[in-house]
């Protein structure tokens, strides 16, 4: 944590902040959906962010089980992820801020009320964990 200057001992996380988003497609809308994603990746990076990408559905590869039977199970094929990253929570509030005032944001938002490309999503910060 790093402190800020003044009178009042206020800290600021200065650690990055990374943000998986987990989209719940409708498949019927699967090129809608990615137009959605070709537009927010290039506002992520517009605004200072590094975006990891979008992944949506595929199939499983041929003969190839979970590294853990019994634990494991191949997940729904109705979701597509996204990751990016913001290098400290001030850089994240402020992009978040400017975002919410772009046009392609707004465009992005129509899209997915006129379309319904995607029925929910779920968003998780992360950490990462560091190499020993």
């Amino acid at each position: 944590m790093a402190r800020l200057k003044g009178t009042q001992e206020t800290t600021v996380n200065a650690h990055p902040v990374t943000c998986q988003i987990r989209y719940t497609l409708d498949l019927s809308k699967l090129s809608a959906f990615e137009s959605y994603a070709r537009t927010w990746i290039v506002l992520v990076e517009r605004y200072g962010g590094i975006h990891h990408g979008y992944f949506v559905p595929r199939a499983s590869p041929d003969r190839v089980g979970v590294s853990f039977p019994g634990l494991g199970y191949d997940g729904p094929a109705d979701v597509a992820v996204a990751m990016f990253t913001f290098p400290d929570e001030e850089s994240y509030r402020r992009y978040r801020e400017m975002v919410a005032a772009d046009p392609e944001c707004q465009s992005a938002a129509a899209l997915v009320r006129e379309t319904g490309c995607f029925i929910r999503y779920e968003r998780l910060f992360l950490e990462s964990v560091n190499r020993a």
